[in-house]
């Protein structure tokens, strides 16, 4: 029974495999490649392999040092007769340190004393000193104030002498921050020395070479590709002859106040001038007239020679007034003024007179008006004191008006048309 049945199972299978068999056609043709799937997640990274050999070296860069402040020693070593020039004139000495306690020394000027109650060994700097006035910094580089703090020098001009002055009184550890009239290449950042007093740091006292030519590192370096900045431009000089406000001519106790001189040029058509027609910027007024040399470049009469043909005041001429003495009279108060005589220690750069204006000032006298006044431009002599006779404000009225204007001439005789009356 078990081998019929092993039997019959066998022969279902060989049938099962021979239909199977026959069921299964030939292999047929490959058909199309499908479109490609998305990308799969990328592989772990492989290990880094062995370094390569180092390649050549680059060729070398570019480099770049910006210039620096070398100092007027340095200038020197080229520009010796240039600057031995310059360290006449008073731009050097507007600030001075103090060396081992000795006074510092000052051409055609001396301070031989610090304020009352201090030694030179108390005084770290002199600001000024050269021809006007010094004031004194301490050692821990604040301005020495008081009722006798500022030292005035004797000035032959006004005939007064020397005097100590009162400065800031009442002030205590009063700083020094005028360092950006004062020195060279001027920062607000820091304390120079590290004195608490002195605010901002520079990289020389008193204004030097390259506080208007620019650092020099680069031109003494490479002198043949770097020339110097030469800016003559009358606002360079206005950076520091300027109040700031251009426009206004600030005025205080009766006279100009200092360091406006620019803004006095401004007041008139002598604006398109440039400083450097008139000024060699390396040469001060101060030494010139030491010298007895003529103060400026150029003289009032190359321009205005006409006016320099006509002036109807015979007296003028014969005792040889200056164009200065009356239009560039000295309004403008660096250390001494005597408002009574209507004169001050510099001469203004304000220089056209209104022949019908006699005071100088705005109502509460803090700005000057941008025109010469008679007080001014005749009361310097014609007052009480004065080179010359007193006189009135009509006096002074009628003899500037048309003081430049041609007398009409008939027949070769003048013609009297009321000319200014003469004066002595």
């Amino acid at each position: 029974m078990q081998k019929k049945s092993l039997l019959l199972a066998i022969i279902i299978l060989t049938i099962s495999a021979l239909l199977i068999a026959g069921c299964a056609g030939a292999e047929g043709e490959q058909g199309p490649q499908g479109e490609p799937g998305e990308q799969g997640p990328p592989g772990p990274a492989g290990r880094d392999g062995v370094a390569g050999a180092p390649g050549p070296a680059g060729a070398d860069g570019l480099s770049y040092e910006p210039p620096i402040f070398v100092g007027s020693e340095t200038c020197a070593e080229c520009h010796q007769e240039m600057v031995d020039v310059f360290m006449n004139s008073a731009h050097p000495y507007l600030l001075t340190e103090v060396v081992d306690g000795q006074a510092p020394e000052f051409p055609f000027s001396e301070v031989s004393d610090p304020p009352e109650g201090y030694t030179w060994d108390d005084i770290a700097y002199v600001i000024g000193g050269y021809h006007w006035k010094a004031r004194f910094i301490d050692q821990d580089g604040f301005v020495i104030t008081g009722d006798a703090a500022q030292y005035n020098l004797a000035n032959d001009d006004l005939e007064v002498g020397d005097a100590w002055v009162a400065y800031q009184s009442g002030e205590e550890e009063f700083p020094f921050t005028e360092g950006s009239f004062h020195t060279t290449a001027y920062s607000l950042s820091g304390n120079q020395n590290d004195l608490p007093g002195l605010m901002g740091t520079w990289a020389e006292d008193g204004v030097q070479c390259e506080e208007c030519h620019g650092p020099g590192s680069q031109h003494v370096n490479h002198p043949m590709s770097f020339d110097m900045k030469i800016d003559r431009d009358a606002k360079a000089c206005a950076d520091c002859h300027s109040n700031g406000t251009v426009g206004v001519v600030e005025a205080s106790n009766g006279f100009i106040e200092n360091h406006q001189q620019y803004d006095e040029l401004f007041q008139s058509k002598h604006a398109v001038l440039d400083c450097v027609q008139c000024h060699d910027p390396h040469v001060g007024v101060v030494q010139l007239r030491e010298a007895n040399e003529q103060a400026v470049l150029t003289t009032c009469e190359n321009c205005h020679f006409q006016e320099e043909k006509v002036q109807n005041n015979d007296i003028h001429e014969r005792i040889n007034v200056k164009c200065v003495d009356c239009h560039m009279p000295r309004l403008t108060q660096n250390a001494i003024g005597n408002p009574d005589a209507f004169s001050a220690d510099m001469r203004t750069h304000i220089m056209a007179i209104d022949p019908d204006q006699v005071g100088q000032f705005n109502e509460d006298g803090t700005a000057s008006l941008s025109q010469l006044s008679l007080d001014f431009a005749c009361r310097s002599c014609h007052s009480e004191g004065g080179d010359a006779t007193v006189k009135t404000e009509e006096e002074l009225i009628a003899g500037a008006r048309g003081y430049h204007t041609p007398i009409p001439v008939v027949d070769d005789e003048p013609v009297d048309e009321g000319t200014p009356a003469e004066t002595n």
